[in-house]
């Protein structure tokens, strides 16, 4: 059974990013389907997978991480306005029997991500 996971780690403070609101949507050319809205635990990981079984299915998905509220809350101090605020991840989903784990790696000043298992 596939499923969509994701966890966010604090390279500037190496640590895991806990507290950080993510949304995900699905997309159907450039319409948005809001699916959840869930906040990393204290290991950086979202208490359940965010999509699995019948519900997750083929097609593009969008992960919005809210990262520049956790870093300001964290006592950051934060441009204005902030360099990394949300960060957008886009992906495609082509084998939803499969395990995605897109994980987000981020700092006040960039961000990355990879397909991870």
């Amino acid at each position: 059974m596939g499923k969509l996971t994701t966890h966010v780690l604090d390279t500037a403070h190496g640590q895991p990013g806990s507290g950080i609101r993510i949304e995900l949507f699905r997309l159907e050319g450039e319409v948005r389907q809001a699916l959840k809205e869930t906040l990393t635990n204290a290991d950086g990981r979202c208490s359940e997978p965010l999509l699995e079984g019948a519900d997750f299915i083929n097609g593009e998905y969008e992960l919005l991480f809210h990262a520049g509220d956790y870093f300001a809350a964290a006592g950051v101090t934060l441009p204005a306005p902030r360099f990394v605020d949300r960060v957008v991840l886009r992906f495609g989903v082509a084998d939803s029997r499969a395990h995605y784990h897109v994980p987000l790696l981020v700092s006040p000043w960039s961000y990355s991500t990879y397909r991870g298992s």
